[in-house]
Formats: structure tokens, C-alpha cells, sequence
């Protein structure tokens, strides 16, 4: 027995949803549903989806449950970050510091050493690339030291 689909819709309204969406996969999906609304079998409605039957149910559960927004596709959320925000205080506090070169053998930070001072603190391990995605996230930081001016000079 397949699933119904909800009753406060119907093909006419999915049609006009599908007409004004900007989404061609949600549209595809509308009409899809639309088709099982006119009385067409879940096997022809995967054939106007270009899909399989279990594709059209798994469309059915998602539009009975969050509407024609539930035929959007979403961006996967991806891995979670490695840095927590004491990490990244962390990260914040010692750029803006500045490396001490007798202690951390460097006189500016670079990535690489800034990755290694993340592992010899916390263990935790980051690749160039995310260290410097997360660096540009945070705005106060920068891993390039800043120039002190005194007054009444100019920066150039």
C-alpha cells in the first residue's frame, strides 16, 4: 500500500508551484507528485521524475512532512570543525602575540608553525588549507605580524 500524500494540496496547486519555482530538481519533484495527484501509478510517477519508485516515495515522505520546501535540495552539513572556540581563542591570542624566536624558533607565524603549535597545545591536527579557511573566518586574525607606527608617521 503506498503512502498518500497529503490532502491540503493538489495536482493543479503543485503544478503552479513548479511553474513559479526557480529550482529545477524541486520542479521535477512537483510534478512528479503532481502526476500521482491526477491518478497516475507510483511507477509513472517515477517515470516523469526520471527516477526510481523508491526515489518517488522517499519525495512523498519529505513533501508530506515539510511541504514543497522538503523537494529543496539542501547543502550536506559536512565534518564538524575540528577547532571549538577555546582553540580558536587560543589561535587568536597567540597570532596576536606574535612568536618569540628563541621559544617557538620562528620570527613570524606561518601556517605550517601555527599548525604545529595547534598539535604540541591541543593535539589537534589541521591541514594548510583549513587552518587558513578558519583564519580568515576570523577577522581579528592574521598571520602575517603587524607593523607598529608611531605617531605622526604613515603606513605605507
Amino acid at each position: 500500500m503506498p503512502i498518500p500524500l497529503r490532502s491540503d494540496f493538489d495536482a493543479a496547486a503543485l503544478c503552479k508551484l513548479a511553474r513559479k519555482t526557480k529550482d529545477g530538481s524541486q520542479a521535477r519533484r512537483l510534478l512528479a507528485l503532481a502526476a500521482i495527484y491526477e491518478g497516475a501509478s507510483r511507477a509513472e510517477a517515477a517515470q516523469v521524475g526520471s527516477v526510481t519508485r523508491q526515489v518517488v516515495r522517499d519525495w512523498v515522505v519529505k513533501f508530506n512532512a515539510l511541504g514543497p520546501e522538503g523537494l529543496i535540495d539542501r547543502k550536506p552539513p559536512g565534518l564538524p570543525s575540528r577547532l571549538n572556540d577555546t582553540h580558536r581563542a587560543a589561535l587568536v591570542a597567540v597570532i596576536e602575540r606574535g612568536p618569540i624566536a628563541a621559544v617557538h624558533g620562528v620570527v613570524r607565524w606561518r601556517l605550517v608553525d601555527l599548525i604545529q603549535w595547534l598539535w604540541d597545545e591541543f593535539r589537534v591536527t589541521l591541514s594548510k588549507q583549513t587552518l587558513s579557511r578558519e583564519l580568515r573566518s576570523l577577522s581579528t586574525a592574521s598571520s602575517r605580524p603587524v607593523r607598529a607606527t608611531t605617531p605622526g608617521t604613515r603606513r605605507r
